[in-house]
């Protein structure tokens, strides 16, 4: 039981929206809260979950466990910062992610800004475009760092070494 706790004590969750609705029943109205919540290590591991039930902690608990089921590991450069720009979407919302320098801090949006404490990222420069409702910002912001690539795969991918990689890289730059 203890290993249990310890276990879930390694994550950091933050909650990001409760939603409530109601359903109008002959005695007036029942009303039923949504939550969407990230959950992280700090380390480049983070998930989302969506929960619902009749009272809030009880939403809570449910996101919470869905968005520990379906965390994701995002290559991180230096523990804090991404590896490269990069952009995603889902429905009307895009999202662009810019790597930034250390000290600049997380410069984005509150949905945003959640995903990114919770996954440990220090320095990030990010905008959202389009949709503001949080469940696609979230949607977007993972859609886009589903993609994140690190030079280590990038490399093993092109048979590679990782200095190989980086001073091809010097090289453009040059050129430029």
């Amino acid at each position: 039981m203890r290993n249990v706790q310890e276990r879930d004590s390694e994550f950091v969750d933050r909650l990001v929206h409760i939603n409530r609705v109601a359903k109008v029943v002959k005695g007036g109205r029942r009303f039923a809260f949504a939550a969407l919540v990230v959950v992280g290590d700090q380390k480049g591991r983070v998930g989302f979950g969506h929960g619902k039930a009749r009272e809030v902690p009880e939403a809570i608990r449910k996101a919470t466990e869905a968005a520990k089921r379906q965390m994701i590991r995002v290559p991180l450069r230096e523990g804090r910062t991404l590896h490269h720009d990069i952009s995603g979407r889902h429905g009307a919302g895009k999202v662009y992610l810019r790597a930034a320098p250390a000290g600049t801090g997380i410069i984005a949006g509150g949905p945003m800004r959640a995903v990114f404490e919770t996954l440990g990222i220090n320095d990030i420069v990010a905008k959202s475009q389009g949709s503001a409702n949080p469940y696609n910002m979230v949607r977007a912001t993972f859609d886009a760092l589903k993609n994140v690539d690190s030079p280590r795969s990038v490399a093993s991918r092109r048979g590679l070494k990782v200095s190989e990689l980086q001073a091809r890289r010097g090289e453009s730059a040059v050129d430029a």
